[in-house]
């Protein structure tokens, strides 16, 4: 049973630092000045013939500056996403991005040198580097498209000014819009999270003024956001592409997630294919809501009429007693975060509009942010980001360099107790009506955690290209846009003409371009195992546990060649939408 004690609230980051302004802030500083000169002092030991020892602590060297500036970033981040158009934490994100760009520019010389290093002695160090090899490896990886160190440094002094000071305006826009719309006869202002709450409004007209305020309001600063966004890419591309010589505009994400292109693209054309399983259950969903055909309002209806409640520490100690079933110290781990007072809760306005866990460390419990609304989904969101966290604590053992799964790994433990908390629900619920409800919502969060995200990465393919070409103006990206949604939809949903503007809310396009194939991946792998875990039992729990508890420390290919899963062909991928499908044939037969 979850603490009663625990309720919606805000988090303190007091594990961090105290304060911004405080003695322990300027100890950091401090500590990290000390560390970058001491490192900077290292370049003259760097040679083909370095020892290992001596090899070993230019590494050591490396963590201590990882750790300091994980810290400080950590807590600028945190604050951050906290009070998004606080004017302290702003001009406190600016001051640690501006130094952390000047102490990567002193220390980029050992990631230079490693990079251009002969393969003979790089096989010796790599040998003797233990539990930092995967780490080595992965930054010789992107070695081919290396500049040179005067071009690296320039690249990030004007990373700090140019684009990443575009996205943060973005966020301070996109984070402090209100929106106007009436619900049930009341005019009301609401923050983008209170508005999210109708888009699952038992009411069609709930959900339609909803979906209208939403779009028409980020409409209005459409052509400002839609700039940014064409020079976000234009940036993109021009490191990326033109500068370093890669590929096509995706490329820099797989190689950061050490994925080869054929994986996505098998990925991604799965995804496409599979397009006509969402149609069949939004024609099936259209039925029980009394609609000839779903309109893009009603993807996420709820279909039972009564809207359910969830209180917050009901959704804890359901999402704790679903990890107990499974394995107890997952249980032990989530409890943790809230125990540790690393859980943001509550609705406020300014506050980060999404969800997440940060693991700043290996040695401090992750800190998770949801917006706590009372509904079912939220719940899930709960149980989703108290997953990232357990993921982050079962690689703790591992060094600052490697305990962050790679990205394509990184939605398993969310997603994975997303589902376990479903077939906890579904297990103890028998009224066949609820039953249908709980499932019916699984599969909406489906089709939005697998279809609708490969599609933003097919928007942005197209976006990337138009941009980078003979350019695109924001109106033809928002018609490109409505090409995709129809492509997405088919026949089985009716779009009305504001959700040509939805693009433009999406933070991730902005802020890790070409990140959002990794929910569909981690989506789609979690169906897998889950299949695996019913098939085997209590037999699974280790394996899986084992997958989670290497964290970044190897290849994400490897991590799961280990576990005897191969994500290589289409096949697999078929396999998760097969998951989904059988869904869709137990909700026909009710």
């Amino acid at each position: 049973m979850a603490d009663p004690t625990y309720a919606i609230g805000t988090w303190s980051l007091d594990d961090l630092f105290p304060s911004s302004d405080g003695p322990e802030v300027k100890a950091a500083l401090a500590d990290l000045e000390a560390a970058a000169a001491a490192f900077e002092i290292c370049r003259e030991k760097l040679n083909p013939s370095v020892d290992d020892e001596t090899f070993g602590g230019i590494l050591e060297q490396v963590e201590r500056i990882r750790t300091s500036t994980a810290l400080l970033d950590g807590y600028a981040s945190l604050w951050l996403a906290e009070k998004t158009t606080d004017q302290e934490a702003l001009a406190f994100r600016g001051r640690i991005d501006r130094l952390l760009a000047d102490v990567r520019n002193r220390t980029l010389f050992f990631e230079l040198w490693w990079k251009e290093l002969d393969a003979d002695p790089a096989a010796r160090l790599l040998e003797a580097s233990g539990g930092l090899r995967y780490y080595l490896e992965s930054l010789r990886r992107m070695a081919p498209y290396a500049r040179s160190e005067a071009e690296e440094r320039i690249i990030n002094i004007k990373d700090v000014h140019g684009v990443q000071a575009l996205t943060a305006i973005y966020d301070m826009i996109a984070n402090d819009l209100t929106f106007d719309v009436t619900i049930d006869g009341e005019r009301k202002t609401l923050t983008a999270p209170e508005l999210g709450v109708y888009v699952r409004d038992p009411s069609s007209e709930n959900r339609a003024a909803a979906y209208r305020a939403l779009h028409e309001t980020f409409g209005e600063q459409g052509n400002v956001l839609g700039q940014i966004y064409t020079h976000v890419v234009g940036d993109w591309h021009d490191e990326n592409v033109d500068l370093r010589g890669m590929a096509e505009a995706i490329s820099p994400r797989n190689l950061r997630n050490d994925l080869p292109d054929g994986v996505v693209d098998a990925l991604l054309n799965a995804c496409r294919k599979n397009a006509a399983v969402f149609h069949r259950y939004f024609r099936l969903k259209a039925g029980w809501l009394g609609l000839d055909r779903l309109r893009r309002y009603d993807v996420y209806a709820p279909i039972q009429a009564e809207r359910r409640e969830v209180a917050f520490v009901d959704a804890v100690d359901w999402t704790l007693e679903s990890m107990r079933g499974f394995a107890p110290e997952m249980a032990e781990m989530a409890e943790r975060v809230l125990a540790s007072d690393h859980l943001h809760a509550k609705l406020q306005r300014g506050k980060d509009s999404g969800a997440f866990c940060y693991g700043v460390v290996p040695d401090r419990v992750p800190w998770v942010l949801v917006n706590y609304a009372g509904r079912m989904d939220d719940a899930s969101t709960l149980a989703h980001e108290l997953g990232h966290a357990v993921h982050s604590m079962l690689a703790s053992d591992h060094s600052v360099l490697t305990f962050h799964a790679p990205l394509p790994l990184a939605e398993t433990a969310s997603n994975f107790a997303e589902l376990l908390l479903l077939k906890r629900m579904l297990g103890e619920e028998t009224d066949p009506g609820v039953r249908r409800s709980l499932l019916a919502e699984y599969v909406d969060n489906c089709y939005a955690s697998i279809l609708r995200q490969a599609y933003f990465v097919l928007f942005e393919r197209e976006a990337h290209a138009l941009i980078s070409g003979d350019g695109a103006t924001v109106d033809r990206l928002c018609e490109r846009y409505m090409e995709n949604l129809r492509e997405q939809f088919a026949d089985s949903v009716e779009l009305a003409e504001e959700f040509r503007w939805e693009w433009v809310g999406i933070p991730h396009i902005y802020q890790v371009p070409f990140y959002c194939y990794a929910y569909a991946f981690g989506l789609l792998l979690v169906l897998g195992l889950y299949r695996q875990y019913e098939a085997e039992g209590e037999a699974f729990v280790p394996r899986y546990l084992r997958v989670l508890s290497h964290g970044g420390s190897m290849a994400p290919l490897a991590i799961l060649d280990e576990a005897g899963i191969d994500i290589r062909t289409e096949a697999f991928w078929q396999g998760g939408f097969d998951v989904i499908a059988g869904m869709i044939d137990e909700l026909e037969a009710t």
